[in-house]
């Protein structure tokens, strides 16, 4: 034989067995974490075009076929050729990893951020938003957009979660006729349907933390201004953030550690560069040991499995050297909800504006537009629910009203400094822990959503932080018939790598994420 000859037969004789381990991806991938997919990108195990290919597969066959959850808008028709351009093998964060993304995050590509309203569709982002850019740097595949509650459930009060005239309801993967909650809803059944990796979601208040928890997932709201909210279709500048939602809190540190820093395009961010940092550094199983956590009960009592969850979660802390300071009150918990809506009605009418500005290519500029779409198209956009939300905000003056400077700076006083900050203060704690919202209510596109979201008095668990700008992390702890039931840690301002180490804490213990059955409803006896 030639000597070039056998050279090329040894080469080939090298190179086959790694082939021949490829493999194709199982429904077992479809449920893997960041790292184990990684290492199975490294070994040649998988590849992200098999892993890509399989989300799409389980998208047609459990998401627009079969159950039919209706967590996917629209698929990337660029996710596999963005696929084959990488091993998995990189350094990036999110090497190869195949991550949705909530319509109302722009992508510029061939997708459209139309936040599932009919008034947007047919257009695209001319550029990516800060991050989705951040992401496609770390590596990510993106694969699609996640359908959501449309404009991210503030155009009704009595809208029903996950619904967008675009896409329709959005479905719970547990329970089907259960609601997967507002407005990351099709972010948080993707990811626990196994359809993607890791998602995210974007919140103004509870639109991370309470569709993570009733779809069984860990979600991350990070401080205001930790996160770019460049090219985010907007409600409130202060409130919105954009955050991760997966399967564990492993996960979403990661894809937190990839979309956090400065942007010279927000300004909330400036100092984002000093804080983010690769947040898988604070996974450690003995974090609990030592910290003070205090049980917020006035935002308990209310379902009775969230405070079954509550107590389980306690239980956890303690065995694992936890302090637990009980029956902590935040101050002027009662006035926070009082003028909440009113700042974000001022604030959609200013940023939806100044959004629409940055999309030249369709015809919205204004709110006043907006009103005027859904109305020409109400049958189409209004068949369950109205736009009063939208009406109410087209009446508010604009940022320079005096007004609105007080109630936002009432607000972020009381929520913050005079709030969280002081009850973490008084007992020295590391964190705030509460329950979550319980069990997904029953879906009702007539009467619109039935959340238990606790006294109305005070508002949601999820409020406190929302309003603040501080951050909130939730995560599974158990599941009442059939569906999952989280708790809520927050804290102070910039707090994330104290979040993510109790939650992960509380994790190891609680091992609560479980897969869904995609029942169509729960049997009655």
């Amino acid at each position: 034989m030639p000597q070039h000859r056998h050279a090329l037969v040894v080469a080939l004789a090298l190179l086959l067995p790694l082939a021949a381990h490829a493999r194709d991806a199982s429904e077992e991938d479809a449920f893997a974490s960041i790292a184990t997919l990684k290492k199975a990108y490294a070994r040649g195990e998988l590849t992200p075009t098999g892993m890509t290919q399989l989300f799409l597969d389980r998208i047609a066959t459990i998401d627009k076929a079969g159950p039919r959850v209706n967590a996917v808008l629209e698929t990337n028709p660029d996710a596999l050729a963005i696929a084959g351009k990488t091993s998995g093998k990189g350094k990036g964060l999110l090497a190869g990893i195949p991550i949705l993304l909530k319509d109302n995050i722009d992508t510029g590509d061939r997708m459209q951020t139309t936040a599932g309203s009919l008034a947007l569709a047919g257009s695209t982002a001319p550029k990516d938003s800060a991050v989705a850019a951040r992401l496609r740097k770390a590596g990510a595949v993106i694969l699609g957009k996640a359908n959501l509650s449309e404009w991210a459930n503030i155009r009704s009060n009595h809208a029903t979660s996950g619904w967008t005239a675009r896409a329709g309801l959005t479905l719970n993967p547990y329970v089907l006729d259960r609601n997967a909650c507002g407005s990351s809803a099709g972010s948080g059944s993707a990811v626990a349907a196994g359809l993607v990796t890791v998602a995210i979601g974007s919140e103004t208040d509870g639109s991370i933390i309470c569709p993570a928890s009733m779809t069984g997932l860990v979600g991350i709201k990070p401080t205001v201004g930790l996160v770019s909210r460049t090219g985010i279709i907007p409600i409130s500048h202060s409130q919105d953030t954009a955050g991760p939602m997966a399967r564990s809190v492993a996960d979403a540190a990661t894809v937190l550690s990839a979309i956090a820093g400065s942007d010279p395009s927000d300004p909330a961010t400036k100092d984002a560069d000093k804080h983010a940092t690769d947040y898988t550094k604070f996974l450690d199983p003995n974090a609990l040991r030592g910290k003070r956590i205090g049980i917020v009960r006035q935002l308990a009592g209310i379902e009775p499995n969230a405070d079954a969850a509550l107590e389980k979660t306690i239980v956890l802390l303690k065995a694992q050297g936890a302090t637990v300071v009980d029956n902590v009150e935040i101050p002027h918990l009662k006035e926070l909800s009082e003028h909440e809506l009113d700042v974000m009605l001022y604030e959609f009418k200013h940023d939806i504006a100044a959004y629409l500005a940055t999309r030249p290519n369709q015809p919205m500029k204004t709110l006043a537009d907006l009103i005027a779409f859904n109305e020409a198209h109400k049958d189409q956009e209004m068949p369950w629910f109205g736009q009063e939300l939208f009406l109410m905000a087209q009446e508010k003056g604009d940022l320079d009203d005096p007004k609105y400077k007080e109630i936002v700076e009432k607000n972020k006083r009381l929520a913050g400094p005079e709030g969280i900050d002081a009850a973490l203060a008084k007992d020295q704690l590391d964190a705030l822990l509460a329950p979550s919202w319980g069990p997904a209510f029953v879906n009702d596109l007539v009467l619109g959503d039935h959340v238990v979201s606790g006294d109305p008095t005070v508002g949601g668990v999820s409020a406190p932080a929302a309003i603040s700008g501080y951050p909130s992390i939730t995560l599974p702890v158990a599941f009442a018939h059939e569906l999952p039931v989280g708790v809520v840690f927050f804290g102070a301002k910039w707090s994330e790598p104290t979040l993510i180490a109790i939650a992960y804490g509380v994790e190891q213990k609680a091992n609560a994420f479980q897969r869904p059955k995609f029942l169509p409803t729960l049997p009655v006896r």
